[in-house]
């Protein structure tokens, strides 16, 4: 079966009340592995939507912090068996950037990020340096709205049910950038390559979700210079604690009217 955005596949409906059971046709969600090569060095394997992405590449080496500049980038090379060659500049010492990066694992699964998992405590010491000093404010009612318009705009989600949305708005609320994938730190990956490549000013925008606001997700953000993160999901404890220390305006259960405010709520108009 080849696999897109969206793969038919043939079920058998069940229902326990009746007994009733019938089969037809249904669509799920497509899977495929991104292979990323920095020069001829496998960097990591991404499990991710086929679609966008040069700007998955893209978007997650800036939010590890491997990259600083699109200028950065000599040659990117997207091949049809999903491998990805990323050649950069002269004097650029990667490994020095990997280092200094968030540790980064050989596999990505689509599940929850990255199958090596570093503690917050540790991964710490590596983010000195990265604090948000924005005067951006963002009325409640925005968030809202973005949080409810992402539904509207997912159009893989609307099919099948699963995938993660993410999309960059500016302040006002309207849309910057949008993206879905499977893994909730692709389709964020995906939506700041988008806005790398769009020459997005990041530090004019929020960043809005479907999925948990853990503390990789935030430090994504944070990196990016994007003062306030909003998902309609919860955030997770790292999630609060990397937001407060590099000043992440964070919020989560965005739903109906109401929301959580977890940190820097002086960003937040209410």
């Amino acid at each position: 079966m080849k696999c897109n955005d969206v793969c038919d596949v043939e079920v058998v409906r069940v229902n326990v009340a009746d007994g009733k059971f019938e089969r037809r046709k249904d669509v799920v969600a497509g899977e495929v592995p991104l292979h990323i090569f920095l020069g001829q060095t496998h960097y990591v394997t991404i499990l991710c939507s086929p679609s966008m992405l040069k700007e998955l590449t893209v978007g997650h080496l800036f939010s590890e912090g491997i990259l600083h500049s699109l200028n950065e980038i000599r040659e990117l090379l997207l091949e049809e068996s999903g491998k990805c060659i990323v050649r950069f500049s002269g004097g650029i010492d990667v490994e020095k950037r990997i280092n200094l990066s968030y540790p980064f694992a050989r596999l990505i699964v689509s599940a929850c990020g990255s199958a090596d998992y570093w503690p917050l405590s540790k991964l710490v010491d590596r983010i000195r340096g990265i604090k948000i000093e924005s005067d951006v404010v963002v009325e409640a009612k925005t968030i809202v709205e973005s949080v409810r318009c992402l539904g509207s705009v997912a159009e893989v989600f609307r099919k099948t049910g699963g995938v993660h949305v993410a999309s960059l708005n500016y302040v006002d609320g309207r849309l910057v950038k949008f993206a879905e994938d499977v893994g909730r730190h692709n389709a964020v990956d995906k939506v700041i390559g988008a806005g790398v490549l769009g020459g997005v000013d990041f530090s004019s925008c929020f960043l809005a979700l479907s999925g948990r606001l853990s503390g990789d997700i935030v430090l994504k953000a944070a990196r990016m210079g994007i003062p306030v993160a909003v998902s309609r999901a919860t955030a997770l404890g790292s999630g609060v604690e990397v937001a407060e220390r590099l000043g992440v305006c964070l919020v989560g259960f965005v739903r109906g009217d109401r929301m959580n405010v977890y940190a820097c709520s002086n960003r937040v108009d209410f």
